[in-house]
């Protein structure tokens, strides 16, 4: 096949074209076209929204607003300059909203700490009402805290406490019969899973006509007040104290039934002794009179040697140093004085 000749047309026109945009008026006419094209083609992600304005003012159905699906990603166009893509989220959001102080119905300060999750289910009334994700976090703040809020003023503080009406706690045994209220829960009616409930219910309606779409709100945490809990301290150390005091009394009254048995049988066993040795003396006695019977009656020398030792014996408990007695001549505890003989201190 023999090559095209230099002015062929085919070879001609794309020389004449190459000429033209290497020239100066060539290059701007391809800026010009580069600067429309790319301003004019926008690319729509499938985890975004997009709602065109032209001059601020919104035109035609927001782009991929279908929570359910992507169908409108992709590559789309809008006049360069004049038409605007405004770009929102369309996944769901978050809102952390700072700690506030409030009222429970039983009149207990405490710190309530809130967060929710949130879409935009509408593009165009969001973008015509709150226009950015600032201020539309600036109104949720408002909604969520006044019906949070609300809601809590609403209830006692155990409803917000406790999540689980069938709760069964652990108990200890010792402790329960100590005090009917240790170890126990006292019931609630609703719960905090009902409470978050009443709060999405209530602000769902209010955020709906910004084009937002409140999925749930939790209670992230939950504190007394600064005040408060040095009070609910004192509370706690007073019942504590109470079923300590409990236990001492108990241990005192046992320990009185102990000491108390401890008496009785020392004193029972004291006179069992008590018994035991009188018996013991009254036989020895016994027998110690017998023996004395039976010397006596022996022999009048016998009995004559008895009264002379029991006379010594009086002497002996009768008379000390110092004692003084009067006595007649023919009584008979001096008979035997008028025999005695002192001793004769002058012999060698």
């Amino acid at each position: 096949m023999s090559p095209l000749p230099i002015n062929h047309p085919l070879v001609e026109w794309p020389r004449r074209i190459a000429d033209r945009l290497l020239s100066p008026l060539g290059g701007i006419a391809a800026a010009v076209l580069g600067v429309l094209v790319f301003g004019s083609a926008f690319t729509v992600d499938q985890r975004e929204q997009v709602v065109l304005t032209q001059f601020g003012r919104p035109i035609g159905e927001p782009i991929n607003s279908n929570t359910t699906t992507t169908d409108g990603a992709g590559l789309h166009f809008k006049l360069p300059f004049v038409q605007q893509a405004n770009r929102f989220e369309k996944r769901i959001l978050e809102w952390d909203g700072p700690p506030s102080e409030m009222t429970t119905r039983d009149k207990l300060y405490v710190v309530v700490d809130t967060f929710a999750r949130w879409r935009i289910v509408d593009p165009l009334v969001y973008f015509q009402s709150l226009r950015d994700e600032r201020s539309a976090m600036s109104r949720i703040d408002d909604i969520i805290g006044s019906e949070t809020r609300n809601v809590v003023a609403r209830h006692d503080l155990i409803e917000l406490v406790r999540s689980d009406r069938e709760r069964k706690p652990e108990q200890d045994a010792t402790l329960t019969e100590a005090s009917a209220t240790v170890g126990t829960l006292a019931p609630i009616r609703f719960g905090r899973k009902e409470l978050e409930r009443e709060i999405v219910a209530a602000a769902a309606p209010k955020m709906g006509i910004w084009g937002i779409e409140l999925l749930d709100v939790r209670v992230k945490r939950l504190n007394y007040k600064e005040g408060v809990i040095e009070k609910i301290y004192d509370r706690m150390i007073s019942e504590r104290m109470q079923i300590a005091e409990r236990f001492r009394s108990e241990g005192a009254g046992e320990a009185a039934k102990i000491e108390g048995r401890r008496e009785k049988d020392l004193q029972r066993i004291r006179s069992d002794a008590y018994r035991t040795v009188q018996e013991i003396k009254g036989t020895a006695d016994a027998k110690a009179s017998e023996v004395y019977a039976r010397a006596y009656a022996s022999s009048p020398a016998a009995a004559g040697f008895y009264a002379f030792l029991q006379t010594l014996d009086t002497y002996r408990k009768t008379l000390g140093g110092d004692a003084t007695v009067v006595l007649t001549t023919d009584s008979d505890f001096f008979r035997l004085l008028k025999r005695i003989e002192p001793a004769n201190t002058s012999a060698p």
